[in-house]
C-alpha cells in the first residue's frame, strides 16, 4: 500500500466519489484508510452525570483501492 497518514487523497469509487481529503490512519494489513471528512456515520453518546447526550460524525474506514493519491 503506497498511501500513508498525511497524504492528500480523492475517492474514485462509491458515494463519496469525487470528495478529497487528508488520511488521518491507514491499516496496512486491512489494505483500508481513513480520510477526513469522508465515509461519515453517525453514533450517538449516551447521557452521563457529568456529559450531556449528542450525536456526533465519526469518519469510517475505506478500502485503499478506492482512493487515489494526489499530487504534492
Amino acid at each position: 500500500m503506497k498511501i500513508k497518514k498525511g497524504d492528500k487523497v480523492k475517492v474514485i469509487a462509491g458515494k463519496d466519489k469525487g470528495k478529497s481529503g487528508v488520511v488521518l490512519r491507514a491499516f496496512p494489513k486491512l489494505n483500508s484508510v481513513v480520510v477526513e471528512g469522508i465515509a461519515l456515520y453517525k453514533r450517538s453518546l449516551k447521557v452521563r452525570t457529568d456529559q450531556v447526550g449528542r450525536i456526533i460524525e465519526r469518519p469510517r474506514a475505506i478500502d485503499a483501492s478506492n482512493v487515489t493519491r494526489l499530487e504534492k
